[in-house]
């Protein structure tokens, strides 16, 4: 299986010997060798190769670069954390960043970055800047720029009227328009102000690019009924507009319904997947709607004493605590428990999902990335060993090996690949001719070392994590090396966007209907 154009052994930039190569596409799974030079696997063969560095990997998996969309801490210590759990490639394609600052925010990154990234035009940003007015520098921060967006309520109570509603669709538009990967919708949040039509509205303009839309759904979290209610709601949209949908975290209650959706949608030909993460417990901020009093105790019937932990304190909120909190810091992280624990094992065998890890930021959020680890606040434990602990649960339970190594990798690189993204197309695949983003770990001993109350703790086990050729992680040490890539579209000359108008719909889908009402919604803004 050589692209060596000679029998006689050649040079390498960087050779992996004697390890199990597992590709998760085409299900090679054998001793080899594997040939690097110029970022690229050149050769994967059973002869002698030899390089000017050498990695033994005897004894050890030598597998795709893990890829992870679900990502928010896009900053140098978010991507140290992710390199020691070989993370090679992550991207937020559900918060996403500001779409209006899309190249800023890759340019920014560009040449002093140790892993890929990657960020979705965000819809939930869009709103805030054109309902409560943000601005200014903290749009740059990516994600983490919702810890200060947040402390306003326009953004997730206000229903757009069309002027309203066409200014965050341009805004969107213009994010795609300069490469963004897609939109990230977290609609769960915004449940009370994103009509359907809006969300319709949205999921349409990433529909004109082929780009997909990822949606923290509707009624996530909630009960089995409404959750999958949410997920009914983005895929019927996807579905009607020939788009896209990726279904986040949809490890929840009714979860088992989301994704026979998702799995009899996608072999009829549809492009759409789900996502989920080994950990009973998620996290949020303490302002989000669904975790207020009224939903989270009346309606749902829990007790912040048994769900709801400060992940810097490691103490159990009570509504009375809770309450103070959310006056004296709205946005501060929680960790929410919300599934049994014997779940997290169960998730790991879903065909085709991807594990997306939901990553949560410390703080320093932007502090370099050899910052000491003591001077580092604490945060949910799948920000740095969602993947191990992937790799751990699979080698206690016995899933086997390569439905890890999918999920980990290939699954996200196929979907993304599928919408037309060049750099997804040749990642998460070990085969010749493909980016080195490549992982090489001990299969009998890596594992997560994180928990809730210590959640920054490296993973352990990874000979090597190489990323576009580079290695930048040795026998568990990160190196001061910055090959990341950016993972995005060529910008486009010129948008796309439409204008949603009454006019417009009346004329394509009536007779002849009159305007009746100038100015409303359709559908009257429910």
């Amino acid at each position: 299986m050589s692209l060596a154009s000679t029998a006689i052994a050649q040079d390498y930039d960087l050779v992996i010997t004697g390890g199990r190569v597992m590709d998760p596409e085409t299900l090679y799974d054998d001793i080899a060798n594997v040939g690097i030079t110029d970022g690229r696997i050149v050769e994967i063969s059973k002869d002698n190769l030899t390089g000017a560095d050498e990695i033994d990997a005897t004894g050890h998996v030598v597998a795709p670069g893990f890829i992870d969309t679900h990502f928010h801490w896009q900053a140098p210590l978010g991507y140290r954390f992710g390199l020691r759990d070989g993370l090679t490639t992550p991207m937020d394609l559900e918060m996403g960043c500001a779409a209006t600052l899309i190249p800023e925010w890759y340019a920014a990154r560009e040449g002093v970055t140790q892993s890929n990234y990657g960020c979705a035009a965000s819809h939930e940003i869009a709103r805030a800047i054109v309902i409560d007015g943000a601005s200014g520098d903290n749009l740059l921060r990516g994600p983490v720029a919702v810890l200060e967006t947040r402390k306003q309520s326009g953004w997730s109570e206000t229903k757009a009227d069309y002027d309203t509603g066409n200014e965050i669709l341009r805004i969107l538009d213009k994010g795609l328009q300069d490469g963004a990967v897609g939109i990230g919708s977290t609609l769960g949040y915004m449940r009370n102000g994103v009509t359907s039509r809006e969300l319709f509205e949205v999921q349409k303009v990433g529909a004109r690019y082929g780009r997909h839309t990822g949606v923290h759904t509707r009624f996530t979290p909630d009960n089995a009924t409404n959750e999958n209610i949410g997920a009914q709601e983005a895929l019927t949209n996807g579905l009607a507009l020939g788009a896209p949908v990726s279904i986040l975290h949809f490890n929840n209650p009714g979860y088992r319904l989301t994704h026979e959706l998702l799995t009899q949608l996608s072999e009829q030909g549809h492009n759409v997947w789900g996502e989920i993460y080994p950990y009973s417990a998620g996290a949020t901020t303490l302002n989000a709607g669904f975790m207020q009093p009224e939903n989270w105790v009346d309606r749902l019937g829990h007790k912040y004493e048994d769900t709801v932990q400060d992940p810097i304190t490691g103490d159990f909120y009570t509504t009375a605590s809770f309450e103070q909190a959310l006056q004296d810091d709205p946005t501060r992280e929680i960790i929410l428990f919300k599934m049994p624990e014997e779940d997290s094992v169960r998730w790991l065998t879903l065909r085709g999902t991807t594990m997306a890890s939901d990553a949560m930021a410390g703080t320093p959020i932007f502090g370099p990335w050899d910052t000491p680890a003591d001077q580092i606040g604490n945060t949910h434990p799948r920000t740095s060993g969602a993947r191990a602990k992937a790799i751990r649960l699979a080698r206690e339970n016995d899933i086997p090996l390569m439905q890890i190594m999918s999920i980990l990798s290939y699954n996200a690189a196929k979907h993304l690949g599928d919408t037309g993204l060049k750099a997804m197309q040749e990642r998460g695949r070990l085969q010749e001719g493909m980016v080195a983003d490549i992982v090489v770990f001990d299969p009998e001993t890596v594992t997560d070392n994180s928990t809730y109350s210590e959640g920054l703790v490296p993973s352990t086990g990874f000979k090597a994590v190489v990323v576009n050729g580079t290695v930048a992680v040795r026998d568990d040490e990160l190196l001061s090396v910055f090959p990341g890539q950016p993972i995005r579209f060529e910008p486009e000359a010129a948008p796309r966007f439409e204008p949603v108008s009454e006019e417009a719909w009346n004329l394509e889908f009536s007779t002849g209907m009159p305007d009746i009402a100038p100015g409303l919604p359709p559908e009257g803004g429910n």
